[in-house]
């Protein structure tokens, strides 16, 4: 499999959403537990792509943004058994590509160890760090249950 396979959607009725949710709510330790109602609504109000290979979800992204000035990219994953083929790097260049993505000025992440990925489409470390401030509950989808 090569990255050229990878077809990319943004069309939310494509998305194989159980398998997205079941991804990040019990694969990831950011999204660990997180109520289903609550991943719903965050894909409902978020620009999501999905990465296919033959009909089949195999990749995800979504992005928190105005369309206008700023963008959160978050949620971005390819399942264990399609990476090391250039999906991730496939999926970012569409995501970028995007004419929502457009004239924004800002987009930010977070990543622990994927900065490889995300490199060569421009992101670097956070000029002033010190600006930017966080409020931070990474207990809440315990508590809200």
């Amino acid at each position: 499999m090569q990255a050229d396979e990878l077809t990319v959607s943004s069309n939310k009725a494509e998305l194989d959403i159980e398998m997205v949710y079941a991804f990040l709510s019990q694969e990831t330790a950011w999204a660990e537990g997180m109520p289903r109602e609550t991943f719903e609504r965050a894909v409902a109000g978020s620009l999501c792509f999905g990465g296919y290979i033959d009909g089949k979800q195999v990749a995800f992204a979504r992005l928190i943004t105005d369309e206008a000035t700023f963008a959160y990219l978050c949620d971005v994953f390819v399942l264990p058994a399609y990476r090391g083929n250039g999906y991730a790097c496939a999926l970012m260049a569409h995501v970028f590509a995007s004419p929502s993505l457009k004239g924004l000025r800002r987009i930010v992440l977070v990543t622990s160890d994927a900065h490889h990925v995300y490199e060569p489409h421009g992101f670097t470390p956070l000029a002033n760090p010190e600006r930017y401030m966080e409020l931070h509950n990474p207990d809440v989808y315990k508590t809200s249950a």
